[in-house]
């Protein structure tokens, strides 16, 4: 369970844009001490109102840092933090942009001689707006943020270079959500605890790391929060959730003594789920949810059905080992296959179908391949790949995985998002660029229900399930 948190020093590879006086801009690209001194060379001056965006070349986790040397006139300053260039570029409220969860668009005043540390986000790339009385000399802006590391236990060594690069980005992305100490969703927007978005961030991180206190950490803070008869996150599939990352990662690092832990909870929750429903199988549950795409469409049933026999099964096999009563739990499954599970178009869905039931018809499988890597989910992309695996072989499920991953790296991605749909490529642009005229801004100009335009996250922690494919897979 060895683990740290490391500090993350990265100094700017390019300016993106630069307008009004600005001179020596590229000096900010040299890396320097991380000290002002009296007798500083290789200097920035900005005089009048002007502004710059840099590019740090990668998602981080953490402040922007600017050591100023002088300031004659105001010091006066904006900071725009984004994980795409058009999120640096937009004001506030436009396509989304906001400061939910942490402030990342700031005014502030530059000091002489001063090295300070400037907001805690998730970004890539800082614009900086000088007003009209500015004279400023900087010395460099620096991103320092925090990740987390811990000894490897699983590595991808295999030849396909577009497998590598997925597998590094993707470890990337979950290792920043783990870096505060607890597993967030994204480090730029819902710096939260969300269960059942833990599914895919958990094995990604058991997959990579083995047994960590992160994840244990993380489990129990949403179960203190949650005494029953609450639901986990006010959801009841996230308890559903709940139920099968506990058994599926203890099993998979051997968290025996963990799990045995968690014994009394979970069979008071089996008991509350089995009061849900009814004797001929309909949920009576507070809502349903499975992920957003599906969310309030006609699979969502049959999605959260699936999600709720996983975690019924996954009780049963608990309780015998332990030699407890699993009576609730039989019966909750019993009700629960009493009822069919039909998918009209989800590929999430049809995949959490398999994984609930072991099955799939013949046209249940093809509707998994049936337009390639279309309709793939970020959070569910373990469950449909390994679905594909089965009825359709490894090498397709890893070439659709690299058609899905793949875009958002040719689109400059340094992490993964939140969501992505293949719809988005068509007439869109890339995130490190501004986004010419004509062309779609894939960041600001897509994205739904909570994730609209600029408050997509574009490094989101459930879009690692990925990694415990590729380890079961290659």
């Amino acid at each position: 369970m060895k683990s740290k948190t490391v500090t993350e020093i990265i100094f700017p590879k390019r300016v993106v844009l630069c307008e009004g006086k600005i001179e020596n801009a590229d000096n900010l690209l040299i890396e320097k001490p991380l000290q002002i001194g009296l007798a500083e060379r290789q200097l920035t001056r900005v005089t009048g109102k002007a502004f710059i965006v840099l590019d740090f070349g990668i998602e981080i986790c953490g402040a922007g840092r600017l050591f100023t040397y002088s300031v004659g006139g105001s010091g006066n300053i904006r900071l725009r933090f984004g994980e795409s260039v058009g999120e640096t570029m937009a004001e506030l409220g436009f396509k989304g942009a906001c400061n939910d969860h942490s402030n990342r668009d700031i005014c502030t005043v530059l000091q002489n001689f001063s090295d300070m540390r400037f907001c805690q986000t998730g970004f890539r790339f800082l614009r900086i707006d000088f007003d009209e009385g500015c004279d400023v000399t900087l010395k460099s802006v620096v991103a320092e943020g925090e990740i987390f590391e811990a000894p490897a236990v699983y590595g991808y060594r295999g030849s396909d270079a577009l497998v590598g690069r997925i597998f590094d980005v993707a470890k990337r992305t979950v290792s920043l959500c783990a870096s505060s100490g607890y597993i967030w969703d994204g480090v730029k927007r819902d710096r939260l605890v969300w269960i059942g978005d833990m599914y895919p961030e958990t094995m990604a991180m058991a997959t990579l790391y083995g047994r960590q206190a992160v994840i244990e950490r993380s489990l129990d803070f949403v179960k203190d929060q949650t005494p029953l008869p609450g639901w986990m996150n006010g959801m009841p599939a996230y308890s559903m959730w709940w139920i099968i990352i506990l058994t599926d990662y203890a099993r998979k690092v051997g968290a025996d003594d963990y799990l045995k832990a968690q014994l009394g909870y979970m069979e008071e929750l089996v008991k509350l789920m089995n009061s849900s429903v009814t004797g001929d199988g309909v949920m009576t549950y507070p809502g349903f949810f499975v992920d957003w795409p599906t969310h309030d469409q006609e699979d969502e049933p049959s999605g959260m059905r699936a999600i709720n026999i996983m975690a019924a099964k996954r009780a049963i096999a608990v309780f015998e080992d332990y030699g407890i009563d699993a009576g609730q739990a039989v019966e909750l499954l019993s009700k629960l296959l009493k009822v069919p599970m039909p998918v009209v178009r989800s590929k999430q869905v049809m995949a959490l179908k398999y994984f609930a039931t072991g099955e799939l018809t013949k046209p249940e499988q093809d509707m998994l391949i049936e337009g390639g890597a279309k309709g793939f989910s970020t959070f569910m992309s373990y469950f449909i790949l390994t679905a594909i695996a089965k009825f359709h072989g490894s090498e397709t499920a890893l070439e659709l995985m690299k058609e899905f991953y793949g875009a958002m790296l040719d689109r400059g991605a340094t992490t993964f998002f939140e969501d992505f749909n293949m719809d988005w490529l068509e007439g869109s642009g890339r995130i490190d660029e501004p986004t010419p005229e004509g062309t779609l801004d894939i960041h600001g100009d897509f994205g739904a229900y909570c994730y609209v335009g600029y408050r997509h996250s574009l490094c989101h922690g459930w879009s690692a399930g990925v990694i415990t494919f590729v380890e079961e897979n290659t």
